[in-house]
This record gives structure tokens, C-alpha cells and sequence, in this order.
């Protein structure tokens, strides 16, 4: 009787410490930590919330195999309100670096349990080709099923307009269908340098097709291989340059990839052909000025395809590089930039920047040719493009400075028998300092603007800090880069992901904008989301919408939003370029 009542109060009691728990999180109490993990050495610095003031003078880090406290820390740093939240504190437990399971408790709130070891990132930059075999277009891995096969008819091409070309292939944008050049080869130029600086980081399970089963060659070519016959397709003669498949009309509502009736002409879809002038069939048109961004980012991928893919493709590399000078002198000839064409709604990528694109193409073409003229001519649009635009902005339109980070700037660093690769590294300095000065009292020490796709800046971010430190050894902006990785991995307002399906059993984006996963039930894992945007951007949108009550309601700042609801586009969309160039970094981690 007496071991009945001593369980019986036992139940009590830890139904109390459950209740107790839970109160602290009625009255808006959290701890937000990266999810996924911290290497040992890694800095560590969670986030404490409050939506009542609280003093906090200590914390504790609690093995949670044992649920005995490893360490306790006297000191808790007080940051600057973050409207909801009222008390605000950085916990730093940086000093802990023995492996183990942890979570950490303050203030009456609890943590997620979190793992310290060397490997929490082990296989997440393979995790995240996942999302690309899944935006495969000519065949789909995820869906077992081919899709626009008919692809497509030309348009805006005089004398040519309405034949019919075979471009089918490469990869859906994001959770529309639409195919664009500009994302494409950037995502295609990401891989292959991920592969190059960090060839270990990669698996070979699927074959290339993109299907289970190894064949020989690493996964991540494999999709690289995917994206360059695309290309290919969309280069096919010297001079002759196309950018876009589909246009906004793919907005028209969610279907399974494929049934694609509302172009005029059956199943095929309008291929743009890249002018160099304003496009836009329906009611409004972009502003483009010429062609070099395009031909810039095709000699670019191209160039350095022809070197990763030559071991396995010897032919088709040969042909690769030699489109790659073609599509050079094609951005010398018509300088200025091409935007991508809207039709029904007045968004577009707003790209304005075209010397970053010709001057990786020359700087790498110089590291696959050795000829100096590509070198001389790289340093020459380098100085041009300077500091990459959105750097230390507060706000920027959609794709204005795009690729978000200038690898050609670091390929320029790097080359120290060449005058002027100081230069590039202080450009690449000055563009991390004015982050790091826009972050300022923010507890979670975020500088990057939070406009649309605010998570692909987050990305950019931490790739520059982590090739920057690679190449000088200066780790000055290591604590910024910590800061907005472990952002990406729930160290946020919202306490979420922004990677779907990463990490298992983790907090991640599920209900995103994507009919795979609204109306084909499928899991859609290892894609970037596009990310916070200020309240002012979401509020001016056209057709975004909750479907359902917000879930992070009660955790919502003031001037920023995010949404787990496939009705927000603009904040829980995943994008093939942005988990691109995610891939890079998280190969880098490993």
C-alpha cells in the first residue's frame, strides 16, 4: 500500500513538473538553439525569450540522457527587447565541448534537445540534393513519372518564333514549374565548386536519373550533369541564348508537374530566347538592358562543368567548354542584364547586376584555360561590380543583386601571383563588416535584410564567412556566421528549421507551398524555405493568404513574419537555388 501511494505521488508529481513545464510556455517562455546540433569547437549561444519581464542571472545545461546538470553558467547576457518578447537573453555555452545529448534550462523554460559532436552535420549536403532530385523536369525521381515533354515553342526570337525546341530537362524553380536560366546555372556553378572544394562530402546512392542505386559517379555530379544538359538544350548554337520556360500563367493553380494546358499550344510551354530587351507578354514587362548576366552565368557553369564532369563525360566536357567561350564573347558583345519575364503579376527576378556574372566566367575560364586574358578582364568587371549590392541594405527588390555571394570575388582573392587580389579580399571584408554592423543590439545578431527570400541572404552570408575564413585565416566574423547558421536551424523567433525534413524529429517547415506535398501527400524534404520577410512585404503581396490559423502566433515579431502555411508563398516556399547554395556551405561543415 504504501509503494501504491509513493507511485501515486510520484504520478503527481511529475504530472505537476509536466503542467509546470507546459505553464512556462503558456506564459511565453522559450529557448531557441540550433536543432540540429553544434560541432565541439563550434561557438554556442541559444537564444532566451521572454514575453513578460524576468531576470535572468544563471542557466544550466542538462545531459538529457541522465537528466543530470552537466554544467551550470552565473552568467546569462542581457540583449535588447525583441518585440513580443520583452526580456531577452544570449546564453553562451561555448566552453562545453564534450559530446553527448543536451538541453538547456532557464527562467522556467526548456530547450529542444540538442546534440554536441563532430558529425551533426555529417550527410546534411547530401540531405539537401534531395530537394533537387525532387525539382527534376523531364523526369521526375519523386513521382516516378516524366513531366513537360513537350517543351516547348520559342518566343521573341524574329524569324523563329513559335518553332518548336526540345528543352526539356533541368529543374522546376521552385514550388511552380517555371524554368529559369538565371537560378539554374547558379545552382549548377554551387554544386559543382561544392564538389570541387569539398569532393568527401558527397555519397554516391542514386543513379542519374536520379533514382536509387549508385553508378560510379558522386551524387552531386550527378545533378550537376542534370542541370548542364538543360543548359545545353538552352545554348543550342553560338550566340543563340534562351533564359526562361513558362511564365506566371503557371500560377494559375496547383497540379502534379506536367499538366500544363494554358500556353495556347497544347502541352508545350513558351521558351523566351534571351534578347537583351524588355519581355512580358501579358501586362507587364521587366526592364532588361542586355545579355551578359545570362551569358555570363552560362560560361560560367559551363567552364567549370567541363573540369568536374570530365573524368565521366570527356565528350560532352570538351563541348561544354567550348559553349563557354562562345557564350563569353556573347556577354562581351551585349553587355547589360536579363531579367526574367512576368506575364499576369508584376513580380519578377529584378536582376540589375551583370558584371559579377561575366567575371566569374572569366575568372574561371582563366583557371580552366590558363589564358591571361580571361584574368585581366575578371579583375576589370570585379572592380566594377565592387561590394555585392545587398550587402548592408535594409531592403532590396526581388533578385536585385544576384548570385547573392560573389565567388568570383573569392576566385580573384585567391589568385596571389596577380595584382589586385588584395583588393578582393578587402571587398570581401567590407561587404561581412557592414553585416555585421547592421546586426547591433538584434539578441540574434542578424544582419541580413529581411526581404523576399531572406533565407537564400542567410545562405550567401555564411558562404562568403566561411571561404573568406579559408582563404585569409582571419576568423573575425565567425561569430556572425554562427548566428545566422544556427538561425537557419531554429535559433529564430519561431523556433523552426527553415530545411524541411531537417533535422528527423525536429521542428521544420511541413505544410509548405508546394502541390507535391498539398495535393500529391508527398514528403518534399531538404529544401530551403524562402524565409522571413519584413510584415510590410507580406502585407503588399498579391494572393498570399493563410490558410489556417498561425501556429507561431503567439510568437510573431512585430515587424517580421514567418509562416508554416502552403497559402504563404512568400515565406514558405522552397527554392531550387537557395538549397543550392545551401549545399555548399553544409558541405564545408562536414
Amino acid at each position: 500500500m504504501y509503494l501504491l501511494m509513493c507511485r501515486r505521488c510520484y504520478c503527481i508529481a511529475l504530472i505537476i513538473l509536466i503542467l509546470l513545464s507546459a505553464g512556462c510556455v503558456r506564459q511565453g517562455r522559450y529557448i531557441r538553439v540550433n536543432q540540429l546540433g553544434y560541432r565541439p569547437g563550434d561557438i554556442k549561444v541559444a537564444v532566451f525569450l521572454s514575453k513578460k519581464p524576468v531576470a535572468i542571472r544563471s542557466f544550466r545545461l542538462v545531459d538529457a540522457s541522465t537528466g543530470k546538470v552537466a554544467v551550470r553558467f552565473s552568467k546569462a547576457e542581457q540583449a535588447a527587447a525583441y518585440p513580443p518578447f520583452e526580456s531577452v537573453y544570449r546564453l553562451d555555452f561555448s566552453l562545453v565541448q564534450k559530446p553527448g545529448s543536451y538541453y538547456l534550462e532557464a527562467g522556467g523554460a526548456r530547450s529542444p534537445v540538442f546534440r554536441i559532436a563532430g558529425d551533426v552535420y555529417k550527410g546534411t549536403a547530401d540531405f539537401l540534393l534531395r530537394y533537387l532530385r525532387q525539382q527534376q523536369c523531364g523526369y521526375n525521381p519523386l513521382i516516378r513519372d516524366s513531366c513537360h515533354q513537350y517543351d516547348g515553342y520559342i518566343i521573341y526570337l524574329p524569324g523563329r518564333d513559335s518553332q518548336h525546341i526540345d528543352v526539356r530537362g533541368g529543374w522546376h524553380d521552385a514550388s511552380d514549374y517555371l524554368q529559369y536560366v538565371t537560378t539554374s546555372a547558379t545552382a549548377v556553378y554551387q554544386l559543382a565548386f561544392a564538389y570541387i572544394l569539398y569532393p568527401e562530402a558527397f555519397s554516391d546512392a542514386f543513379n542519374a536519373r536520379g533514382d536509387s542505386g549508385s553508378n560510379g559517379i558522386p551524387d552531386v555530379l550527378d545533378q550537376v550533369k542534370w542541370g548542364l544538359d538543360w543548359l545545353d538544350r538552352m545554348n543550342p548554337e553560338p550566340g543563340i541564348l534562351f533564359h526562361q520556360i513558362a511564365d506566371d500563367r503557371d500560377h494559375m493553380g496547383f497540379r502534379i508537374p506536367g499538366n500544363d494546358t494554358f500556353y495556347s499550344k497544347g502541352y508545350e510551354r513558351p521558351v523566351y530566347f534571351c534578347s537583351g530587351m524588355p519581355q512580358g507578354i501579358g501586362k507587364y514587362k521587366n526592364r532588361s538592358t542586355g545579355r551578359a548576366s545570362i551569358a555570363g552565368k552560362f560560361a560560367s557553369s559551363f567552364a567549370l562543368g567541363s573540369v568536374v564532369l570530365k573524368n565521366y563525360y570527356p565528350e560532352f566536357s570538351a563541348k561544354i567548354l567550348q559553349k563557354a567561350k562562345e557564350a563569353y564573347i556573347t556577354g562581351l558583345k551585349y553587355p547589360g542584364v536579363c531579367q526574367t519575364a512576368p506575364c499576369r503579376a508584376p513580380y519578377f527576378y529584378e536582376e540589375e547586376n551583370w558584371e559579377d556574372d561575366m567575371e566569374l566566367a572569366a575568372s574561371t575560364l582563366y583557371q580552366v584555360t590558363g589564358e591571361r586574358k580571361y584574368a585581366e578582364q575578371a579583375v576589370d568587371f570585379g572592380q566594377k561590380e565592387g561590394i555585392p549590392g545587398w550587402m548592408g541594405r535594409d531592403t532590396a527588390r526581388h533578385y536585385q543583386y544576384y548570385p547573392f555571394v560573389n565567388l568570383g570575388h573569392f576566385l580573384l582573392a585567391g589568385m596571389d601571383s596577380m595584382a589586385g587580389c588584395d583588393t578582393f579580399r578587402l571587398l570581401l571584408k567590407e561587404s561581412m563588416e557592414r553585416i555585421a554592423v547592421r546586426t547591433g543590439h538584434d539578441p540574434f545578431r542578424m544582419g541580413i535584410p529581411f526581404i523576399w527570400c531572406s533565407n537564400n541572404l542567410v545562405s550567401a552570408f555564411i558562404t562568403q564567412c566561411r571561404l573568406y575564413e579559408r582563404l585569409t585565416r582571419d576568423s573575425s566574423y565567425r561569430v556572425y556566421e554562427a548566428a545566422a547558421r544556427d538561425w537557419l536551424f531554429g535559433c529564430n523567433p519561431w523556433g523552426t528549421s527553415m530545411i524541411t525534413g531537417l533535422p528527423e524529429g525536429g521542428d521544420w517547415p511541413e505544410d509548405i507551398h508546394s502541390a507535391l506535398t498539398h495535393i500529391g501527400k508527398y514528403r518534399v524534404d531538404g529544401g530551403l524555405v524562402d524565409g522571413p520577410v519584413y510584415s510590410s512585404i507580406f502585407n503588399s503581396l498579391k494572393g498570399v493568404f493563410l490558410s489556417s490559423p498561425d501556429e507561431y502566433a503567439d510568437v510573431q515579431p512585430s515587424f517580421v513574419v514567418y509562416h508554416d502555411d502552403y497559402a504563404d508563398y512568400s515565406t514558405n516556399e522552397p527554392t531550387m537555388d537557395g538549397t543550392a547554395s545551401l549545399v555548399l556551405y553544409l558541405a564545408g561543415m562536414e
